[in-house]
């Protein structure tokens, strides 16, 4: 049976969610090889605990992640939210077998658009996806018209709201001016608050919620993350740039003063790390519901508790600081064939 979780509005459209969600990523891009089986436990257990807004792409792990996902929705459909993305498009069916960054493009050509949920919704195993996410604005299409294929799936009905990921303000309110636009994603945590300058607030401005990706900085943040040389390969995290040895030490001790707090507290510094974006709600007046992902049940549960967790004014006055100091930039160069600077 399932916990009673609280759920909330992501944005105007109508669109209900849990104030958490999961990201899936992680069981089959980008941390290297995953347990299948156990993957599959954690999604069940997601389920008994009301966790079920979850967060796929067709380019996580080449179509692989989709299909993860389809046999439990097929079985509790109408108890799960799926959000899934399109736009970027590998070169080829190879996967890479080292962690350098991956090749990719970005695609937003209307006849893609509708290739890409097709596609989707074939490995899902499903008609209609409840969030449809563009994952990367391809600045060689004009925006309308990729958003304008878009909203010609919600009318076919293959699509029920609109999202878009790692947009500037400016592109969210060209889309939104298409079509009503249910949430932004990009990343958002202690130590990434480069949203907060325009496109959170663009955000509020609009009624579009936001699902910040990477709350723990992609498991930096919780103090547990292992040396970066000894992750396998295959992790991405070995090639990120503030984890890198010119900055690692200095960042660490940043992460420090998140585990002094949780410590006072006697809790995991990933419950406090988490409950800071939860507190986001509060400070912008906007739906924030964050995708932390896992591939252990022991995390998940963990995650959710930082629902509970209830920030003193000195706790948040210690923190407030804590992201201008991070040393590094948040993503690696990408070869994104068609991005270019953006306003």
């Amino acid at each position: 049976m399932s916990m009673p979780l609280a759920t909330l509005p992501l944005g105007r459209t109508g669109l209900i969610v849990p104030a958490q969600g999961l990201g899936c990523m992680g069981m089959s891009h980008a941390y290297g090889p995953a347990d299948a089986a156990e993957s599959r436990t954690v999604l069940a257990r997601a389920l008994d605990l009301g966790l079920t807004f979850w967060d796929t792409a067709d380019f996580y792990g080449h179509g692989d992640n989709e299909r993860l996902l389809a046999p439990l929705l097929r079985t509790a459909r109408e108890r799960i939210v799926l959000a899934t993305k399109f736009g970027l498009a590998l070169p080829g069916a190879g996967a890479r077998t080292d962690n350098a960054p991956t090749p990719r493009r970005v695609r937003g050509d209307p006849a893609y658009v509708h290739a890409a949920c097709d596609a989707s919704l074939a490995r899902l195993g499903i008609d209609c996806i409840d969030l449809y996410y563009l994952h990367r604005v391809d600045v060689t299409v004009p925006l309308e018209d990729t958003v304008g294929a878009m909203a010609d799936l919600v009318r076919a009905g293959k699509v029920r709201h609109l999202g878009l990921s790692e947009v500037t303000a400016n592109e969210l309110r060209r889309a939104h001016a298409v079509h009503p636009i249910a949430a932004v994603q990009s990343e958002w945590s202690l130590w990434s608050r480069d949203v907060e300058h325009s496109v959170v607030p663009a955000c509020r401005e609009l009624g579009v919620g936001f699902v910040p990706y990477s709350p723990l900085g992609r498991g930096f943040l919780t103090g547990q993350l292992p040396p970066v040389d000894t992750l396998v390969e295959q992790d991405f995290r070995r090639v990120q740039p503030r984890l890198q040895a010119d900055v690692i030490d200095h960042n660490r001790a940043l992460v420090a003063e998140i585990e002094a707090i949780a410590t006072a507290r006697d809790v995991p510094a990933a419950r406090v790390a988490l409950a800071w974006v939860h507190a986001r709600v509060m400070q912008w007046q906007l739906p924030v519901v964050p995708i932390p992902g896992t591939r252990r049940v022991a995390r998940l549960e963990e995650n959710l508790a930082a629902l509970d967790y209830a920030f003193t004014v000195d706790e948040l006055r210690a923190l407030e600081g804590l992201a201008a100091r991070v040393r590094g930039v948040r993503h690696p160069q990408l070869d994104l064939t068609s991005a270019g600077p953006r306003d």
